[in-house]
Parts: structure tokens; C-alpha cells; sequence
């Protein structure tokens, strides 16, 4: 039942522009993230297994799509983990039509790989039900383990290390100190059918950790099994690296350019297919990557109020990076036209000395009864990072919060970015392309709140792990 992949000559399509010529395309994925840091992570992993990449802000139109040479995939950073069912239903039906036009074999919603979610606010299952009823497939795969960031799924049960790229303890999603406590999203319940049935009355299927490890026509077979008591997601257990592969392998077997397979989860999504193209020769896994070197001074901007994000502005403190905080309230109430221009103007003082600048909130908040938006923080930060960077020489800036990098990158004026180097898992140093704006060939890295060791800001100013 196993066949081998076509060879990529032949996994390409065809795009008409508006003046009805053909575009020439080589894609065979495109992805569709719920917020910017989640977006970047899934760019890494496709890089990796060799599938050149562009993630955009926007889904390109053909035209502009022309001007990225070879690409292979696409994705699109979104902001639906943000958003309310409602929001979602709409922002998600045009984005899911315009990726179907692609012609790709598959279409991914990535989500993060701790399923942040509630039925209230970006509520997976509603992005399901809206990709089933664009794409019209029999099922969802839905893969949420990752096992190199630290994320595990067992009978259909999440696990998360404490950080990625770090060393941390491994919990279970409920009893996760971060995530159980998550101001937005907290992890109430680890077993994701149960999560789920909260968000869509769609049936879920389990394939288990004791399926995922025999043979693919067994694989199949189960599968098979599922779909014929009525499920219409499939859940996959991963808890090693090498169960990805046939996980890879079954979800591309349903996949055609002309029927795309659309599935959920996180960037073992693509981890998995791109395993699966790297074992057949598809793709060639890139193993070697050019040097990044240090950039002193560096710009650090920070919307998270993780507290692992918290421990790496202690460590950067400690260790030379100077310190501009925002006030909440200020930000909040639009109170001043220049509201920005102080912190600017202080943080050009401090990279103008060669040192690096972290900017952030220092958790302080807005008066009570009142709460300062990712929409809020993420465009100031965006807005304030817009200005350093035309006024001085920085050539690499660091965004650090998932919600708020969204609107950062917007602020920001980058139209999309694409991988320079892996530094962190899950966390790329990327070039922008940001037409009219300071940022355009910048260095730029959005790193999720879980994201990275103590040190993770040293590493991003060095460009090296050390």
C-alpha cells in the first residue's frame, strides 16, 4: 500500500495572475499560523527538511508570490489565537479559500504546541469546522506533539517541558506552571479530545502511541477503522522523533494539489511531513547553516508576561543589556500623539553607547479594571522598534510575546520573512522583507513566551548557542 512521493517537478501547480497568465509554482504546503511566533516556528522546521519558505503577513496574491523565487511553501501568520469564534469564522474562511487556490498538497492551521484555546477565544475547534467545510475532506489530522520542543502527546493526554530549547521539567498540560496559569488561555484539561469536544461537536478519533509504532499498511488499516466509526478528527500520539514518520507518510498519502489535505496542530505538522519528503528524496534536509556572528547593540522588545520570558530579562540585565521600561496606562489611553517618542528617544541614547536595549512593560500594569491589549502593547512595540531602527544602526531585533508579535510585526512593516539560521528550536533568526519601512533586510527573531534557555538573549546578540 506504501508508494513512494512523486519527485518535486511534479508536485507543483499552476496560478493564473490577473492578466490570466500562468505563474510558474513549485508549492506544496501552505500554512496558516494562529499567531506570528507560532508562524516563525513552523518556517524553521520546513527550512530544515530543505522546503524553501516565505512566511507573510497577508496570503500573497499571485503577482506578489512571483517575486519570491522557488519557493516551495508558504505560510501566513495570522492572529486568530486572539480572536473571539465569531472573528475567527470570518478571517478564517477567506484565508483557508485563498490558500486552496495555491494548489498545494496540504493546507496546515498551526496552532501552538501547548493548544492554547477556549471555546471563547481562538477556539480550534472552530478553526476545524471552518477548514472542513472549506476543504471538504473526510477527516482532520490533528498532531500537536512536537517532540523537539518538548511536547508530548500519550493517549491522546499533552505533555510540556517547562521552556523550549531549555532543560526544563516535563509536565502535564493541567499541572503546567505556566500554562495552567495562562492569563487568557489557562490548560484546564491535557486530554485534547476532551478539550476539544468544548470547541466542536466533532467526533475525534484516537491513533495511540501502541498504533503509531507498527506498520504503515497497520497504520492504515486503524485509521481506516476510525473513519468508519464516524471520526472526523484524528488525533495522532507522538512521543519520539521517529514516530513522525509515518505520521508524515499516512497524512501525505491523502493529500493531491488539486484536493488538499487540510489538517490542524502544531509544527510537528510539519516536521512530520517534512521527515516523510527527506526519507524518500523529496527534499534534501539542510544540515548546515551560514554563520549569523554577533550584532552589537541589538533591540529587544518584550509583550510577554511568561515567566520564562521574565527570567531571560533578569539574565540580560545581569549581563550588560540596558533596560527601557514602558508604562501600561500610557499605552493604554493614547494619552499623547508622542506618546512613544521618550522611550525612543532613550533607547537611541543607550544604543548610540553600544549597548542593547530591552523594552518592555516590567509588569506593570494598567489601573485596575482596565487590561492593555496585545493589539495595544504589540503595536507600540512595533511602532517604537520602526523608529530605532531608522534613527540607528541596529541591524537585529528581537520580538518576544506570541500574542503581541502579531501586531509587532505589522507595526513594523514587514510584508514577510524568511529563515537565516536556527539559533533556538522553534525560535529562527529570519530576514525581513518590509517594504518601505527602516526594517526591510533587518534581522529579525519572534520568539514565543516558552521559548529558550536563560541565556536565550545573549545567544540571539551573539548568533551562536554558547
Amino acid at each position: 500500500m506504501t508508494k513512494r512521493p512523486l519527485r518535486i517537478r511534479s508536485l507543483g501547480s499552476q496560478l493564473k495572475n490577473s492578466e490570466g497568465n500562468n505563474v510558474n509554482t513549485s508549492l506544496v504546503l501552505a500554512y496558516y499560523g494562529d499567531d506570528f511566533t507560532g508562524s516563525t516556528d513552523a518556517l524553521e522546521f520546513l527550512s530544515r527538511a530543505g522546503v524553501k519558505t516565505a512566511l507573510f503577513i497577508e496570503p500573497p496574491s499571485p503577482e506578489r508570490l512571483a517575486t519570491y523565487q522557488n519557493l516551495n511553501a508558504i505560510g501566513v501568520a495570522g492572529m486568530t489565537r486572539s480572536m473571539t469564534p465569531d472573528a475567527m469564522e470570518k478571517t478564517l474562511r477567506s484565508a483557508f479559500t485563498d490558500l486552496r487556490k495555491l494548489g498545494t498538497r496540504h493546507v496546515h492551521y498551526k496552532v501552538c504546541s501547548t493548544f492554547d484555546s477556549s471555546p471563547t477565544m481562538g477556539s480550534i475547534g472552530k478553526a476545524i469546522d471552518v477548514g472542513q467545510d472549506v476543504f471538504q475532506k473526510n477527516f482532520v489530522p490533528l498532531l500537536v506533539a512536537a517532540p523537539s520542543l518538548g511536547r508530548y502527546c500519550v493517549f491522546g493526554n499533552l505533555f510540556a517541558r517547562m521552556g523550549i530549547g531549555s532543560a526544563g521539567t516535563i509536565y502535564r498540560l493541567d499541572r503546567h506552571p505556566s500554562m495552567s496559569k495562562h492569563p487568557v488561555t489557562p490548560a484546564d484539561e491535557s486530554d485534547l479530545r476532551l478539550h476539544l469536544a468544548k470547541q466542536t461537536d466533532k467526533k475525534v478519533g484516537l491513533l495511540d502511541i501502541l498504533q503509531v509504532v507498527k506498520s504503515q499498511d497497520a497504520i492504515q488499516n486503524f485509521v481506516t477503522s476510525l473513519l468508519q466509526d464516524n471520526a472526523e478528527i484524528i488525533l495522532f500520539d507522538a512521543l519520539y522523533e521517529e514516530h513522525l514518520l509515518p505520521i508524515g507518510e499516512l497524512m501525505d498519502s491523502y493529500a493531491h494539489p488539486q484536493n488538499p489535505l487540510f489538517s490542524v496542530g502544531s509544527s510537528g505538522v510539519d516536521m512530520a511531513l517534512g521527515k516523510y519528503w527527506n526519507h524518500y528524496q523529496v527534499f534534501a534536509p539542510v544540515t548546515s547553516w551560514p554563520d549569523p556572528r554577533k550584532a552589537a547593540p541589538m533591540l529587544v522588545l518584550s509583550g510577554s508576561c511568561s515567566p520564562v520570558t521574565s527570567g531571560q530579562i533578569d539574565w540580560a540585565k545581569e549581563n550588560g543589556f540596558a533596560e527601557v521600561i514602558l508604562n501600561a496606562q500610557q499605552i493604554h489611553d493614547d494619552s499623547a500623539v508622542n506618546r512613544l517618542t521618550d522611550y525612543v528617544q532613550r533607547t537611541v541614547s543607550e544604543i548610540n553607547q553600544e549597548r542593547s536595549v530591552i523594552v518592555h512593560t516590567a509588569g506593570n500594569v494598567a489601573k485596575p479594571g482596565t487590561t492593555l491589549s496585545s493589539e495595544k502593547l504589540g503595536t507600540a512595540l512595533g511602532e517604537i522598534a520602526r523608529e530605532i531602527v531608522g534613527q540607528t544602526s541596529i541591524k537585529r531585533v528581537v520580538v518576544a510575546g506570541g500574542d503581541t508579535s502579531s501586531y509587532a510585526a505589522r507595526a513594523m512593516g514587514i510584508e514577510a520573512v524568511e529563515m537565516i539560521a536556527p539559533l533556538v528550536p522553534g525560535a529562527p533568526l529570519c530576514r525581513a522583507t518590509a517594504p518601505s519601512s527602516p526594517l526591510d533586510g533587518v534581522e529579525v527573531n519572534f520568539k514565543g513566551g516558552q521559548v529558550g534557555a536563560e541565556n536565550y538573549f545573549g545567544v540571539l546578540l551573539e548568533g551562536r548557542v554558547f
